[in-house]
């Protein structure tokens, strides 16, 4: 409900509006890898998301439409139910989802109703960058100092105290976890209750991260021994899903800096926004070129029984590295791993067990709570040696050096959330 600008803009245009989310199928299905769109643990938390959702509406005196299929299937039969005169969305930037705002849009304007886009998801709006998108450096650092140098962090939009809404018969009910994912076999005592989704878990999460005290506090050393985890503000996943706006954590994270002066894990967090805008805005430049150098295998051939068996291993954290195992078996158990985790997982899979790195990617898209497609497969491809960034490149190549040495240098990679 926070800096949501969608919502305020279509409360300011219309008489009233009608909320609507879809359980698209297409998101629970399986992939060509043998994994899964969502995996259980993001599920959990999408729906726990989208009931807190629900009860703000609540709150409010309305609800939003719960609907289960294809948005570019159901969107015309709203608009003629509902008179509807205009759709509002957020876009997201990946192939597969433009492309299914693309379908929507088409049939909307077949009933000449026009469907606008909003990005609700950067810390900066792309009109207030200080170069046009087709112009963003390439490179992160020159991204980095031009945008904090000439950009301005907008103030966030108020959450709406008062909406009319559109009446319905059948709001619809929220689908269970085994609903969504009827191929998947879900064991209910394996999902860890580490976090909860939804908005007002999100800001709980952030406030108390910022209170006195906190483990944003505690001093970072500067370099880590194999296996040990420096600071995480774990925000990503409520960031992912539009639980958090980018621009409140930022503003909430300026405000504790003037309250107790500067942190090196308060600019971890500030610099983790900027990595997710740049991937993001390199999504928007360079589309499926951003792969260029890295090998893309989406039809894959079948593995040989031998690379099957690594592949497997590496899933499941039995692959003999202790350290590899250790942040698999987390991954498994929570949908969470930090940044340098990830990037040395990645690694191992890629540069030791020589298996294609899409395999990767599609497992952490199953897996990860936080999982998003921008910052997804643009890390993975940077490990296998794509991207447009020389720097990251050149990155990559040293955390394969560290990796053997079983250390982490924390300072020489991009920051996470």
């Amino acid at each position: 409900m926070h800096d949501n600008e969608m919502l305020v803009e279509a409360i300011a245009k219309s008489d009233s509006i009608l909320p609507v989310y879809f359980f698209d199928p297409r998101y629970f299905e399986s992939t060509p890898q043998g994994t899964f769109k969502s995996g259980a643990l993001r599920t959990k938390f999408l729906i726990e998301s989208v009931q807190a959702l629900r009860i703000s509406f609540q709150n409010l005196g309305g609800d939003i439409l719960i609907l289960k299929g294809k948005p570019e299937e159901l969107l015309p039969e709203l608009v003629e139910q509902y008179d509807i005169a205009e759709v509002y969305h957020h876009r997201e930037v990946g192939p597969e989802e433009t492309k299914i705002s693309a379908y929507a849009e088409d049939r909307l304007w077949k009933l000449r109703i026009n469907l606008r886009h909003f990005i609700g998801h950067t810390l900066y709006n792309k009109e207030d960058l200080p170069f046009p998108i087709k112009d963003i450096p390439d490179a992160f650092t020159q991204f980095k100092k031009k945008t904090e140098r000439d950009a301005i962090v907008k103030a966030c939009f108020l959450a709406p105290e008062v909406i009319s809404f559109e009446e319905a018969e059948d709001w619809g009910q929220v689908p269970v976890l085994e609903e969504l994912l009827q191929e998947m076999s879900i064991d209910e005592t394996e999902l860890f209750p580490s976090i909860c989704g939804g908005e007002p878990e999100g800001l709980k999460h952030l406030k108390k991260l910022l209170e006195e005290g906190s483990d944003v506090y505690q001093k970072v050393p500067a370099k880590l021994s194999a296996g040990k985890q420096g600071f995480s503000s774990k925000l990503s996943a409520w960031l992912s899903f539009g639980c958090l706006s980018p621009r409140m954590v930022f503003w909430l994270v300026k405000d504790a800096e003037d309250k107790y002066g500067a942190n090196p894990n308060f600019n971890q967090i500030l610099l983790g926004l900027l990595w997710r805008d740049y991937f993001r805005f390199m999504f928007k430049k360079h589309g499926m070129d951003f792969f260029n150098d890295a090998v893309l295998e989406f039809d894959q051939a079948p593995l040989t029984d031998e690379e099957r068996g690594r592949w497997l291993q590496w899933m499941k954290g039995q692959t003999g590295n202790p350290l590899v195992d250790k942040y698999m078996g987390e991954l498994n158990q929570t949908g969470f791993i930090p940044h340098s985790a990830r990037l040395l997982t990645a690694t191992f899979l890629i540069h030791v067990l020589k298996i294609n790195w899409v395999r990767g990617a599609t497992y952490f898209e199953e897996r990860l709570i936080d999982y998003s497609p921008a910052s997804n497969w643009c890390n993975w491809a940077i490990v296998a040696g794509g991207g447009k960034d020389q720097g990251s490149k050149k990155n990559t190549f040293d955390l394969d050096k560290q990796f053997k040495l079983l250390n982490v240098q924390i300072s020489d990679l991009p920051a996470a959330l």
